[in-house]
C-alpha cells in the first residue's frame, strides 16, 4: 500500500508541476517602441529590437503601470514593455509598463532601511 500511495503522490505531483510549467513557458516579454496603434482593434504594433514588431491586443483585464491606460500609447512612446500571453493565435496583454521607473525593477540608491 505504501508503494502505491507513494506513486499516486508522486504522479499528482508531476502532474501539477507539468501545468505550471507549460503556463510559464506562455508568458513572453517584449520591449521597444511603439510603432503604431489602432485604437478600433485594441491592438497596438511593439518593436523589439531583439525580436522585431509584434502586434499586441490590449483587453479590459490588462493591467498599464507608469502608463495612463490605452488611450496614452501613442507612436514613437520609447521604453514601452508589455508582458504578453498567446491565445487564439495572437499575444495579448497581461501587462503594459513604461521602463525604467524604478521599484522593485532597480534604479534606486541601494539603501534598503525602508523596509
Amino acid at each position: 500500500m505504501k508503494a502505491i500511495r507513494c506513486i499516486t503522490v508522486l504522479a499528482a505531483a508531476l502532474i501539477a508541476f507539468s501545468a505550471t510549467t507549460a503556463g510559464a513557458a506562455a508568458v513572453r516579454e517584449f520591449e521597444g517602441t511603439v510603432a503604431s496603434v489602432n485604437r478600433e482593434a485594441k491592438t497596438f504594433r511593439l518593436k523589439d529590437v531583439e525580436r522585431g514588431t509584434v502586434r499586441i491586443k490590449v483587453t479590459r483585464n490588462t493591467r498599464f503601470e507608469r502608463i495612463d491606460g490605452f488611450a496614452a500609447l501613442k507612436a514613437g512612446a520609447k521604453r514601452i514593455e508589455a508582458t504578453v500571453k498567446r491565445k487564439n493565435g495572437a499575444w495579448v496583454a497581461l501587462e503594459v509598463e513604461r521602463s525604467g521607473g524604478g521599484g522593485e525593477h532597480g534604479g534606486g540608491d541601494g539603501d534598503d532601511d525602508d523596509r
